[in-house]
């Protein structure tokens, strides 16, 4: 029997949909991956949106200084691709590429105890 592929979350743009179609259609993903992907889904749709808000927008505004300063949808563009880099980083999904190296993972930490104060 085959698996039915989730639909993406509710409200998902076009940039999220096709990243949740490319990641659900391959792969079967535990609770706290879907939860990654989700937030990932909606970053991708974030970055989109500032996008068109910054289509033809000057790259700088003033202040309340008067200083030419960085758009503020610039800045938290470049922190929204950072996180949606993070995001899908923590997936961990293979690159596609058979020759490629396969992925280090950490070494198990251990168990952690109850610190006794001196």
């Amino acid at each position: 029997m085959e698996e039915k592929i989730p639909d993406p979350p509710p409200g998902t743009g076009p940039a999220g949909r096709k990243l949740w179609l490319s990641v659900v259609t391959d792969f079967g993903l535990d609770p706290h991956e879907e939860l990654l992907l989700i937030q990932a889904v909606r970053c991708a749709d974030r970055l989109d949106q500032m996008a068109d808000a910054l289509d033809g927008a000057p790259l700088t505004v003033a202040n309340r200084h008067g200083d030419q300063v960085p758009h503020p949808l610039l800045v938290e563009s470049r922190q929204q691709s950072q996180l949606l880099a993070k995001l899908l980083a923590s997936l961990r999904l293979p690159s596609g590429e058979e020759d490629a190296r396969p992925q280090r993972r950490g070494a198990a930490r251990g168990s952690y105890g109850v610190r006794i104060a001196s």
